[in-house]
């Protein structure tokens, strides 16, 4: 059960209900995520406008669900694990690479050297050696992938405290921390009907 409480889109009203209205639009349903945050409409506002902005950058979205999967399994998160499982096999992610992204690994050299930099920022918060900083560049990361990778690690940072802190009610198919099995990529008739 959530320890924070989830507004209900449908009865939400000003700021709240318009972000709640665009997310509906582009999602089909309000994540319970969004009803978390969304007990401040600028923090919500906040987030949909960097998701936005990213979406627009220089990584693929495949990447960037990628570095979610990394970041997500280093903070256990399991309601971003859950999340980004699913559409991360919607940005075209197989089991095996979204599994591998937990591990901060990829079979594509520059998509590996990405999530090992999101690794390093991850558990260094941002102290990263001259060597992880040098292994990204070998790998041929531009300064703008550099720059986008940390701001990805830092939004995925902020949904996984939010909802390890909210202990938020996952409403994806789930995916545990530290379970070893491949993810399934399927999409599943429970999404977006779990709010208790």
């Amino acid at each position: 059960m959530n320890r924070i409480h989830q507004i209900d889109p449908t009865t939400a009203t000003g700021k709240a209900k318009q972000l709640f209205d665009g997310v509906q639009r582009a999602l089909g349903f309000v994540p319970n995520l969004m009803r978390v945050v969304g007990n401040s409409p600028a923090a919500l506002e906040g987030y949909l406008n960097l998701s936005g902005a990213l979406s627009h950058g220089v990584l693929s979205a495949a990447l960037r669900e990628q570095i979610a999967l990394t970041v997500a399994e280093i903070n256990g998160c399991g309601y971003c694990l859950s999340a980004h499982s699913l559409l991360g096999g919607k940005a075209g992610l197989d089991p095996s690479e979204l599994t591998s992204a937990r591990r901060a690994t990829s079979a594509n050299d520059k998509s590996d050297a990405a999530l090992k930099l999101a690794r390093a920022v991850t558990l260094q918060r941002g102290h990263i050696s001259d060597a992880d900083l040098q292994a990204a560049r070998t790998a041929s990361l531009t300064d703008a992938e550099i720059v986008e990778v940390v701001e990805n690690v830092a939004l995925n940072i902020f949904t996984n405290y939010v909802n390890n802190v909210a202990r938020t009610v996952i409403d994806f198919p789930e995916v545990k921390p530290g379970d070893p099995e491949p993810v399934a990529t399927g999409s599943c008739k429970a999404v977006g009907q779990r709010h208790d």
